[in-house]
Protein backbone atom coordinates (compact mmCIF):
# COMPACT_ATOMS: atom_id res chain seq x y z
CA UNK A 1 0.00 0.00 0.00
CA UNK A 2 1.23 3.49 -0.93
CA UNK A 3 1.06 6.52 1.41
CA UNK A 4 -1.66 8.33 0.07
CA UNK A 5 -2.42 12.34 1.23
CA UNK A 6 -6.32 11.67 1.17
CA UNK A 7 -6.22 8.36 3.36
CA UNK A 8 -3.95 10.57 5.58
CA UNK A 9 -6.29 13.28 5.80
CA UNK A 10 -9.16 11.23 6.61
CA UNK A 11 -7.48 9.69 9.32
CA UNK A 12 -6.89 13.16 10.86
CA UNK A 13 -10.60 14.59 10.44
CA UNK A 14 -12.10 11.12 11.70
CA UNK A 15 -9.34 11.12 14.89
CA UNK A 16 -10.22 14.74 15.39
CA UNK A 17 -13.92 14.15 15.57
CA UNK A 18 -13.72 11.72 18.62
CA UNK A 19 -12.50 14.47 20.77
CA UNK A 20 -12.92 17.89 19.10
CA UNK A 21 -13.36 20.22 21.96
CA UNK A 22 -10.06 18.08 23.92
CA UNK A 23 -8.18 19.05 20.28
CA UNK A 24 -9.70 22.30 20.09
CA UNK A 25 -8.69 23.20 23.57
CA UNK A 26 -5.15 21.54 23.54
CA UNK A 27 -4.37 23.66 20.45
CA UNK A 28 -5.83 26.92 22.57
CA UNK A 29 -2.90 25.95 25.43
CA UNK A 30 0.07 25.76 22.75
CA UNK A 31 -1.15 29.11 21.29
CA UNK A 32 -1.39 30.55 24.25
CA UNK A 33 1.90 29.55 25.23
CA UNK A 34 3.41 30.59 21.88
CA UNK A 35 1.92 34.16 22.39
CA UNK A 36 2.92 34.53 26.36
CA UNK A 37 6.49 33.54 25.66
CA UNK A 38 6.50 35.88 23.01
CA UNK A 39 5.50 38.35 25.45
CA UNK A 40 7.45 37.91 28.24
CA UNK A 41 10.77 37.92 26.21
CA UNK A 42 9.16 41.07 24.01
CA UNK A 43 9.12 42.72 27.62
CA UNK A 44 12.39 41.48 27.91
CA UNK A 45 13.81 43.08 24.64
CA UNK A 46 12.54 46.63 25.99
CA UNK A 47 14.00 46.30 28.99
CA UNK A 48 17.30 45.39 27.93
CA UNK A 49 17.72 47.18 24.53
CA UNK A 50 14.63 49.60 24.85
CA UNK A 51 12.00 48.45 22.19
CA UNK A 52 10.66 45.33 21.84
CA UNK A 53 11.32 45.25 18.60
CA UNK A 54 15.56 45.17 19.25
CA UNK A 55 16.27 41.59 20.40
CA UNK A 56 18.36 41.39 23.21
CA UNK A 57 20.94 38.21 23.85
CA UNK A 58 18.71 37.47 26.89
CA UNK A 59 15.44 37.53 25.40
CA UNK A 60 16.87 35.69 22.14
CA UNK A 61 17.86 33.06 24.80
CA UNK A 62 14.97 33.00 26.88
CA UNK A 63 12.97 32.56 23.69
CA UNK A 64 14.35 30.21 21.89
CA UNK A 65 14.74 27.48 25.59
CA UNK A 66 10.96 28.35 26.33
CA UNK A 67 9.89 28.22 22.17
CA UNK A 68 12.02 24.59 22.13
CA UNK A 69 9.74 23.51 25.06
CA UNK A 70 6.22 24.24 23.43
CA UNK A 71 7.46 22.54 20.36
CA UNK A 72 8.72 19.39 22.08
CA UNK A 73 5.31 19.36 24.09
CA UNK A 74 3.57 19.91 21.22
CA UNK A 75 5.18 17.21 19.15
CA UNK A 76 5.10 14.43 22.07
CA UNK A 77 1.05 15.54 22.38
CA UNK A 78 0.50 14.65 18.62
CA UNK A 79 2.42 11.74 18.35
CA UNK A 80 0.44 10.14 21.42
CA UNK A 81 -3.00 11.13 20.36
CA UNK A 82 -2.35 10.22 16.63
CA UNK A 83 -1.61 6.91 18.29
CA UNK A 84 -4.39 6.39 21.30
CA UNK A 85 -6.70 9.82 21.17
CA UNK A 86 -9.12 8.10 23.53
CA UNK A 87 -6.45 8.55 26.63
CA UNK A 88 -4.47 11.26 25.31
CA UNK A 89 -4.53 14.49 27.94
CA UNK A 90 -3.09 17.94 28.40
CA UNK A 91 0.38 16.17 30.77
CA UNK A 92 1.55 14.93 27.63
CA UNK A 93 2.38 18.78 26.47
CA UNK A 94 4.95 18.42 29.18
CA UNK A 95 7.93 16.69 27.25
CA UNK A 96 11.03 18.17 28.23
CA UNK A 97 13.30 15.36 27.07
CA UNK A 98 15.83 14.78 25.16
CA UNK A 99 15.15 19.01 25.70
CA UNK A 100 19.23 19.58 24.10
CA UNK A 101 19.15 16.68 21.30
CA UNK A 102 16.07 18.67 20.03
CA UNK A 103 17.03 22.19 20.37
CA UNK A 104 20.06 20.50 18.16
CA UNK A 105 18.15 19.00 15.80
CA UNK A 106 16.24 22.24 15.64
CA UNK A 107 18.97 24.13 14.68
CA UNK A 108 20.99 22.22 12.48
CA UNK A 109 17.72 21.84 10.46
CA UNK A 110 17.15 25.19 10.27
CA UNK A 111 20.75 25.68 8.95
CA UNK A 112 20.66 22.75 7.05
CA UNK A 113 17.14 24.62 5.14
CA UNK A 114 17.96 27.87 5.12
CA UNK A 115 21.05 27.10 3.05
CA UNK A 116 19.52 24.86 1.02
CA UNK A 117 16.94 27.88 -0.33
CA UNK A 118 19.83 30.06 -0.66
CA UNK A 119 20.84 27.66 -3.33
CA UNK A 120 18.40 28.78 -5.65
CA UNK A 121 15.48 27.47 -3.67
CA UNK A 122 15.38 23.99 -5.04
CA UNK A 123 17.93 22.47 -2.30
CA UNK A 124 15.88 23.96 0.31
CA UNK A 125 12.59 22.43 -0.39
CA UNK A 126 14.40 19.19 -1.09
CA UNK A 127 16.05 19.31 2.57
CA UNK A 128 13.17 20.29 4.04
CA UNK A 129 10.78 17.31 2.89
CA UNK A 130 14.50 14.88 3.66
CA UNK A 131 14.09 16.26 6.95
CA UNK A 132 10.66 16.74 7.84
CA UNK A 133 10.31 14.01 10.33
CA UNK A 134 13.02 14.81 12.39
CA UNK A 135 12.08 16.72 15.39
CA UNK A 136 9.51 13.61 15.93
CA UNK A 137 12.33 11.05 15.99
CA UNK A 138 14.63 12.63 18.27
CA UNK A 139 11.60 12.60 21.13
CA UNK A 140 10.32 8.68 20.24
CA UNK A 141 13.91 7.58 20.00
CA UNK A 142 16.30 10.13 21.69
CA UNK A 143 18.32 10.03 18.78
CA UNK A 144 21.20 13.01 17.81
CA UNK A 145 20.59 15.50 15.39
CA UNK A 146 22.46 13.81 12.83
CA UNK A 147 21.00 10.25 13.52
CA UNK A 148 17.80 11.42 13.59
CA UNK A 149 18.39 13.31 10.35
CA UNK A 150 19.39 10.38 8.91
CA UNK A 151 16.48 8.63 10.00
CA UNK A 152 13.51 10.76 8.56
CA UNK A 153 15.80 10.94 5.33
CA UNK A 154 15.72 6.77 5.20
CA UNK A 155 11.54 8.02 5.68
CA UNK A 156 11.06 9.96 3.35
CA UNK A 157 13.12 8.06 0.42
CA UNK A 158 11.14 7.75 -2.65
CA UNK A 159 8.01 9.42 -1.52
CA UNK A 160 9.46 13.44 -1.73
CA UNK A 161 7.25 14.49 -4.62
CA UNK A 162 3.97 12.84 -2.64
CA UNK A 163 5.19 14.85 0.43
CA UNK A 164 5.19 18.04 -1.56
CA UNK A 165 2.23 17.76 -2.97
CA UNK A 166 0.93 16.55 0.81
CA UNK A 167 2.98 19.25 2.66
CA UNK A 168 1.19 22.30 0.45
CA UNK A 169 -2.11 20.69 0.94
CA UNK A 170 -1.65 21.14 4.66
CA UNK A 171 -0.29 24.38 4.33
CA UNK A 172 -3.25 25.28 2.07
CA UNK A 173 -5.76 24.08 4.74
CA UNK A 174 -4.36 25.94 7.62
CA UNK A 175 -3.94 29.10 5.53
CA UNK A 176 -8.33 28.72 4.51
CA UNK A 177 -7.97 28.24 8.73
CA UNK A 178 -6.43 31.60 9.10
CA UNK A 179 -8.73 33.17 6.61
CA UNK A 180 -12.26 32.07 8.69
CA UNK A 181 -11.62 34.75 11.10
CA UNK A 182 -9.00 32.96 12.66
CA UNK A 183 -11.02 30.61 14.89
CA UNK A 184 -10.89 28.20 11.68
CA UNK A 185 -6.64 27.40 12.77
CA UNK A 186 -8.21 25.62 16.30
CA UNK A 187 -9.70 23.08 13.76
CA UNK A 188 -6.98 23.36 10.75
CA UNK A 189 -4.05 22.65 13.28
CA UNK A 190 -4.56 19.42 15.10
CA UNK A 191 -6.46 17.73 11.98
CA UNK A 192 -3.03 18.97 9.90
CA UNK A 193 -1.05 17.88 12.51
CA UNK A 194 -2.87 14.31 13.10
CA UNK A 195 -2.55 13.67 9.22
CA UNK A 196 1.50 14.79 9.34
CA UNK A 197 1.65 12.61 12.24
CA UNK A 198 -0.12 9.68 10.24
CA UNK A 199 2.01 10.42 6.85
CA UNK A 200 4.96 9.21 9.55
CA UNK A 201 3.82 6.86 11.16
CA UNK A 202 2.68 5.27 7.60
CA UNK A 203 6.05 5.49 6.72
CA UNK A 204 7.57 3.64 8.96
CA UNK A 205 8.03 6.10 12.01
CA UNK A 206 8.17 4.06 15.28
CA UNK A 207 8.81 4.86 18.23
CA UNK A 208 12.12 2.33 19.96
CA UNK A 209 12.95 1.13 16.75
CA UNK A 210 17.03 1.21 16.04
CA UNK A 211 16.90 3.26 12.83
CA UNK A 212 18.86 2.03 9.38
CA UNK A 213 21.66 3.69 8.03
CA UNK A 214 20.75 5.81 5.38
CA UNK A 215 22.94 8.44 3.15
CA UNK A 216 22.53 12.30 3.26
CA UNK A 217 21.83 12.17 -0.13
CA UNK A 218 18.96 13.52 -2.32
Amino acid sequence: MEFSTESALRFGWETFKKRPWFFIGSTVVILLASVLVDTFTGGIDAVLSGSADQPSIIGTVINLALGTLISMGATAFFLAAHDNPDVADLSLLWHPQPFWKYLGASILLTLVIVAGFLLLIVPGVIFALMFMFTPFIVIERALGPIEAMKESHRLTYGHKWKLLGFTLLLLLINLLGALALIVGLLVTIPVSTLAFVHAYRFLGGKAGTPPADAALAA
